[in-house]
């Protein structure tokens, strides 16, 4: 059965998860034609190997701190903070302690 997405108009909480993180799990909440937006849960000490998409992404951390190394360069990201990555930029995760991110992928038409 495939994931209910968020409607057009409909009010998704992005809340932090706090002591709840744990049994949280990564969710796509909508796509549309144009965009895809997901949140991302990384309990500490895992990871997510580089990998690339066609669109330019932006990631937000919503909690917890987290690195992310784009190419050769590391970015420590904590709550408040926003990473943009062009198009096709190579980007590997790795959570410090238990983090949520909000990822927003721009999608390419072919």
């Amino acid at each position: 059965m495939a994931l209910k997405h968020a409607d057009p108009g409909q009010v998704i909480d992005l809340a932090p998860y706090g002591s709840g993180i744990t049994q949280a799990q990564s969710i796509a909440l909508f796509k549309s034609e144009d965009l895809e937006v997901m949140r991302l849960v990384l309990l500490a000490g895992r990871e997510m190997p580089s990998h690339h998409v066609a669109g330019e992404i932006t990631i937000q951390c919503i909690e917890g701190s987290l690195e992310i190394t784009v190419e050769d360069v590391t970015h420590l990201l904590r709550p408040g903070q926003l990473l943009y990555l062009s198009g096709r930029s190579p980007h590997a995760l790795f959570a410090l302690e238990d983090a949520s991110v909000l990822v927003t992928v721009a999608l390419k038409r072919q």
